[in-house]
């Protein structure tokens, strides 16, 4: 996949004569130790990462670890002290103003914690603001003003003040004034941050329903590891001014590079971080029009207590080994006849918290894909050892 952003050996150095301060990180000294001796500091240390198109490349961390000097960085607020930011082929660190400000202009918007809206403008002009900035006429500023603030659920709060909007609401027309310019790469520094929980939530939500469809660039900040498990594809995390890991959710959950990764991770619902597909094993079937006594020595053979019916490519049914046995005495021959229809079946992408009602029956859980095929099965008690941190 494309990478749109490419961080290489990136670092912020605070201070008066940061290459004083650059040479003792080369040397190995931490960021105490170098303040202490020189009164410099170190923002961000050695960072390297790249962002694919498309992507949400979020990056955690705790106030003063350098997420939100990072982002600034990757917009041109801030200059590093050295490396390399690329946004496609433009290096953000080293380009002249009238390239940094055409990639503001066209290729990157940016959605602070703080709406920053104006408050004698209407809903509809903060959104197209931006619009009038790059001398877009006024008729088509309301027209794109119009589609985004509908993209957000917006629409009919077009010519309202921010007053009278909802602290959720406003966010969103912060959102809405980012989109209107039909950015390539959205950096959104703790946009959320000043919400109330179940607003929070809910814009979360709403981020990635549009992502679904805009198929952004997104660098995400944030403090809130929770927020970082749910929206990103990758997370980095950050502490001291450098990334401690960089993986997805369920590489951060469950491989933690260190132990303070761990101790942030400890309390994680890892219900709602694994995919049934992360414990799935190779699916043992056997075809509708095979025999019973057949299936019954398959399962005797691979101690299992039941198999999946298959027809075709299409998973048509479970047939346990009870069921084998008793329809074998009673002289019933063919596994469509004994194959029972109820079955627990997800999608390989369920969460595991989608599969512990079922996982709670005591029968395999079927993956299905979006044609009905058999891709995996999911024994129940690799359910209950992911979720207890067995596995």
């Amino acid at each position: 996949m494309t990478s749109k952003i490419i961080c290489s050996s990136v670092s912020k150095i605070f201070g008066t004569e940061p290459e004083q301060a650059l040479a003792l990180l080369r040397q190995g000294l931490d960021k105490d130790k170098i303040h202490s001796e020189t009164g410099q500091v170190v923002g961000v240390e050695n960072v390297n990462f790249e962002v694919s198109d498309g992507e949400i490349f979020v990056v955690m961390g705790l106030s003063g670890s350098g997420k939100s000097t990072l982002v600034r960085m990757i917009n041109g607020l801030i200059k590093p002290s050295s490396g390399r930011i690329l946004i496609d082929d433009i290096d953000v660190a080293s380009c002249s103003e009238e390239e940094l400000l055409s990639l503001r202009r066209n290729k990157v918007s940016m959605v602070f914690q703080h709406f920053a809206l104006f408050p004698h403008k209407t809903v509809a002009e903060n959104v197209a603001f931006g619009l009038k900035i790059k001398g877009v006429q006024a008729a088509e500023r309301r027209e794109r003003a119009h589609a985004v603030l509908e993209q957000v659920g917006l629409a009919n709060r077009a010519d309202s003040y921010p007053e009278e909007l909802s602290g959720g609401m406003q966010q969103r027309v912060g959102l809405a004034r980012g989109l209107a310019a039909d950015p390539e790469i959205l950096l959104m520094d703790e946009p959320f941050g000043a919400l109330d929980p179940l607003i929070r939530r809910d814009m979360q939500a709403e981020l990635l329903e549009l992502q679904r469809s805009l198929k952004k660039t997104i660098v995400f900040i944030t403090h809130d590891l929770n927020e970082a498990l749910i929206l990103g594809n990758r997370i980095a995390i950050m502490r001291n001014g450098r990334f401690v890991q960089v993986g997805s959710a369920e590489e951060i959950v469950g491989s933690p590079a260190n132990d303070y990764v761990a101790a942030f991770t400890a309390d994680i619902d890892r219900s709602r971080v694994f995919r049934a597909k992360s414990i799935a094993v190779e699916p043992q079937a056997i075809e509708a029009g095979a025999q019973v006594d057949d299936a019954a020595r398959r399962m005797e053979d691979l101690e299992l207590d039941a198999l999946y019916v298959t027809d075709g490519d299409k998973v048509a049914g479970i047939l346990t080994y009870r069921s084998a046995i008793e329809a074998c005495r009673c002289g019933t021959k063919i596994v469509r006849e004994v194959a029972s229809h109820r079955f627990p079946a997800a999608s390989p992408d369920a969460y595991l918290n989608d599969l512990y009602p079922m996982a709670r029956m005591g029968l395999p859980i079927a993956l299905r894909d979006a044609r009905g095929r058999l891709t995996g099965v999911v024994p129940p008690q690799a359910v209950f050892d992911k979720l207890a941190g067995a596995a």
